[in-house]
């Protein structure tokens, strides 16, 4: 017979006969009151979860998916879910627990569900959650005041201030047909404060502290930064000194750093046109601000002064970002140099901080910065930071990574070039940390460009030139792969590998 997985008792005489001689024939079996299932072989625990809102419809027609299940969007973890029904109640069905909650049925603005059940609109999903909870035992209907200040906060991160006073007259208009005209009162003072045009005192939650501050920040991110600090933490990384410190070592490898800098954002110049550029000033006419580019990066990257400042304060940070930012796009006034990003940017599929997030991100991350001790570590974390924030229009990889090899030479450390043919290498190993938290590509990445890096004797700029030739470091990356100098392991440093 072909029965369907879940079948109802039912009170008509007939049906009852036909479903307990199914269970007699072992066709059948009981899971809970009234409810059966053909199903003979999963447990009753998976059968429910996976029908439940089936069976909850047909038990409770017309229910509402209510406070912290409307709020979370369903099955809680702990298995329980809550309904605001025509009477309370606590029922135990295999593997849910369900809580009914009298109160008033649909309003405007909740929406049908699935099994013929309502779910809270947003606005009143929130007047629920702004109940006092009686629960002494097991899980409160409501989410904790940190959750809900939480999800405001991201609301106005995504949608703006707008939303907020949006969802605020929503609510205002629904609490008189609810009666929840105390709920009211306790969210429009959350959302005052979170505003910042109520008394902030009583917020609890960092986020919501901070954008009541006028700093907020990208909670996401944030998490993001302290993963990576904690993948740095756990590893010890090697150390890389460069060859030498003499005046031509650091000219020559200041050009390379800032011609493939400028090579892997899409500046592109044959190294004896650049050259040109940075040694005789020679600008081509037809790339005027292409050419200033590539001077102005190198004229940051071998400044020894300018390459020793690291932040010691968040002030410091915005400081040194915008000073070596308005350098860097001097040429190029459209790009807003030296000034935060007023418009959300992206590369691809990702979406970087928003613009009135970029402060206070910037500030969340220099508290985790200041924790870290070992130079390449700083320098990994810096360099990841800047780049995953993106607070300027354009520019942002080249500022990244000035601010990474500013760490390295601090300390008296190699610095770290990526090379054109390892262009692929460093943009999928941060992609990957960016949008999926895996971290250690990205560390062995750079960790390999630092020794590559630290193996080039950058005294002869020929010599230097003919080594990066024989390594591949001017193919693009369908051409061929980096290739180690013969001498990485013999040149005195710790490769680590």
């Amino acid at each position: 017979m072909n029965l369907p997985e879940i079948i109802f008792g039912s009170s008509d005489a007939q049906a009852s006969r036909t479903i307990a001689r199914q269970v007699k024939a072992g066709q059948l079996k009981k899971i809970a009151n009234r409810l059966y299932t053909s199903n003979l072989h999963d447990t009753p625990e998976e059968i429910v979860r996976r029908n439940l809102y089936y069976i909850l419809g047909h038990l409770y027609p017309n229910a509402i998916l209510s406070h912290r299940s409307a709020q979370e969007g369903g099955l809680t973890k702990e298995y329980s879910i809550f309904l605001t029904y025509k009477y309370t109640k606590k029922i135990s069905l295999p593997g849910v627990t369900v809580h009914l909650l009298q109160g008033p049925g649909p309003a405007e603005g909740d929406m049908p569900f699935m099994g013929g059940l309502y779910i809270s609109s947003r606005a009143r999903a929130l007047l629920e959650n702004m109940q006092h909870s009686r629960s002494r035992q097991g899980l409160p209907k409501v989410l904790s005041q940190q959750d809900i200040e939480n999800h405001l906060d991201s609301l106005c991160s995504t949608q703006g201030e707008v939303a907020l006073n949006r969802l605020r007259d929503q609510a205002r208009d629904l609490c008189k047909v609810l009666g929840m005209a105390a709920e009211f009162d306790r969210l429009d003072k959350l959302i005052g404060a979170v505003l910042g045009t109520r008394e902030a005192r009583h917020l609890i939650s960092e986020r919501t502290q901070a954008r009541a501050q006028g700093v907020p920040f990208d909670s996401h991110r944030v998490a993001l930064f302290s993963e990576l600090y904690g993948a740095l933490r756990r590893q010890v990384l090697p150390v890389f000194n460069p060859i030498d410190s003499t005046p031509d070592y650091t000219r020559h490898l200041a050009f390379f750093e800032a011609y493939f800098s400028n090579y892997i954002e899409g500046t592109e110049f044959e190294i004896e046109e650049a050259a040109d550029i940075v040694f005789h000033n020679k600008i081509l006419p037809q790339r005027p601000a292409d050419s200033h580019d590539i001077i102005e990066t190198y004229q940051i990257v071998s400044n020894t002064q300018e390459m020793t400042r690291i932040p010691a304060s968040p002030d410091e940070l915005m400081t040194l970002l915008r000073s070596r930012h308005a350098q860097l796009m001097s040429a190029r006034p459209a790009k807003q140099p030296g000034q935060f990003k007023n418009k959300i940017n992206r590369a691809g599929d990702t979406v970087f901080v928003a613009p009135e997030l970029v402060t206070g991100t910037l500030i969340k991350g220099f508290e985790i910065y200041q924790a870290i001790e070992d130079p390449l570590a700083r320098a990994l974390f810096m360099m990841f930071l800047v780049s995953e924030v993106h607070p300027f229009t354009d520019g942002n990889g080249r500022i990244a990574r000035v601010m990474m090899n500013a760490e390295l030479v601090n300390k008296g450390r190699s610095r770290i070039i990526v090379p054109t043919v390892y262009r692929e290498d460093y943009l999928l190993a941060l992609r990957a940390l960016s949008r999926q938290g895996h971290t250690d590509p990205y560390i062995r990445m750079l960790t390999r460009a630092q020794a590559f890096t630290s193996c080039i004797d950058f005294n002869d700029y020929e010599i230097a030139l003919g080594v990066l030739r024989q390594c591949n470091a001017f193919r693009e990356p369908h051409e061929g792969l980096l290739k180690m100098p013969e001498n990485v392991f013999s040149s005195g440093n710790d490769a680590g590998f």
